[in-house]
């Protein structure tokens, strides 16, 4: 697992938990003073002013690099950088290849904000997103030649399992084009692109978004709204690669989260591959109980086996491709149990795992409650993303040049 990033109290991010101390070189992350009115002002894609409003916060000025922000002696906020209103980046267009649910619903999403054309392998597929209105392509290869001509974002919305013969379509058709996925792993998916097309500007991506059902039909252009947009950097990756993704997660309503893919990787495992596992029990359990037991279930019968729903093979995908992590959640689950077992066995008391599990989904309420608007820019930006969101923080608005980028975020106040 990567080390996690920590503030020091002067608000800069400081040195690394359970590792060794980057002393004071790291990057600032700072608190600026709000702005009336929740709304950054800058034309940004910014997503910052509803998040805010929910909580009582308001939008945030940019401050120097080499101080922290100070109110004027008028009470106003620090003057605002021009490179701050410059418009969010957005990719020229986006090619989505694999019009299921999630890129269904992004191709229904990105329309309001750029070209957006796409491809599928199944015909029906092709027919319906087309007799909606949208551009579809007969084979990869057209789609890829437009997208290489276009500049287009480059989006695998396929099933993890068919990544490699996308990827090798990639590397022989348009081998430089700007590129992403959706996939729910992601370290094993950095591989493959390294192996597969070694030239394409890649940054892997993850919307924590998604339903039971699955299909053309299934998707909607709200699937992204206030949902968790993991995009996936390390210390090789380009900002340059990354600011249209973020945008375009940015324009579709998400919040981004930037994360390393191995982190990624542990946290899906425990949050969202653990839960299908788990879902897929729980049904098989209630269905033991024939149909006595069936017909008295209600909701949290219902809520605990939904995405027990999904594709039998759309789970296996998923879950297989992240086994290593999954196998540790999966025993960090069975030894939880086995104690309540025991305990219920015993004693027949539950409050171990009654009390521990109650204040854990406290934890998560809580978990987007605490956040201050800061601002990020400078050489060190990676660093500095990277430490927003493994302190649960999420980025809010991109906006200025490449070499002058200006990063709206919320970070845990106090961290």
């Amino acid at each position: 697992m990567p080390a996690k990033r920590a503030v020091v109290p002067d608000g800069r991010l400081g040195g690394v938990v359970g590792g060794a101390s980057s002393g004071d070189g790291m990057p600032d992350v700072r608190a600026s003073q709000p702005a009336p009115g929740g709304s950054s002002g800058d034309g940004a894609l910014d997503r910052t002013a509803g998040e805010q409003a929910r909580r009582g916060l308001s939008g945030d000025g940019v401050p120097p690099r080499s101080a922290v922000a100070a109110p004027a002696r008028n009470g106003t906020e620090p003057s605002e950088d021009p490179a701050a209103a410059a418009a969010g980046p957005l990719p020229a267009a986006v090619c989505v290849l694999g019009m299921g649910l999630i890129g269904g619903s992004l191709m229904r999403a990105a329309a309001a904000h750029v070209p957006v054309f796409g491809w599928s392998p199944g015909e029906q597929t092709r027919l319906a997103a087309a007799a909606d209105g949208h551009a579809v392509l007969d084979t990869v290869e057209d789609a890829l030649r437009r997208a290489e001509q276009t500049d287009a974002l480059v989006v695998l919305a396929a099933p993890v399992t068919a990544f490699s013969a996308l990827l090798r379509a990639v590397d022989a058709t348009a081998p430089t084009v700007r590129l992403t996925d959706v996939g729910s792993v992601k370290a094993p998916v950095a591989a493959q692109v390294a192996a597969l097309a070694p030239r394409a500007r890649y940054i892997g991506s993850h919307p924590m978004a998604g339903t039971a059902d699955s299909g053309w039909a299934a998707g909607s252009a709200g699937l992204f709204a206030d949902r968790a947009w993991v995009t996936c950097l390390d210390s090789a990756s380009s900002i340059e690669h990354w600011a249209p993704v973020a945008g375009l997660a940015l324009a579709v309503g998400s919040r981004v989260v930037p994360v390393e893919p191995v982190a990624h990787d542990d946290a899906v495992a425990r949050i969202s591959h653990l839960p299908h596992l788990l879902a897929l029990a729980l049904a098989q359990v209630g269905q033991a109980g024939g149909s006595l037991a069936l017909g008295l279930a209600a909701g949290s019968f219902a809520d605990g086996t939904r995405v027990a729903g999904t594709r039998p093979e759309l789970i296996r995908a998923m879950c297989e491709g992240n086994a290593p992590h999954l196998v540790h959640a999966l025993d960090e689950a069975l030894a939880l149990l086995g104690v309540a077992r025991a305990s219920l066995a015993s004693s027949g008391s539950l409050a171990k795992i009654a009390g521990g599990g109650h204040e854990a989904r406290l934890a998560f309420d809580r978990r987007l409650s605490g956040l201050r608007p800061v601002v990020l820019r400078g050489d060190d930006m990676i660093e500095q993303l990277l430490a927003v969101g493994a302190a649960g923080g999420f980025v809010t608005a991109v906006t200025g040049s490449v070499e002058q980028l200006i990063v709206r975020a919320m970070y845990p106040d106090g961290q």
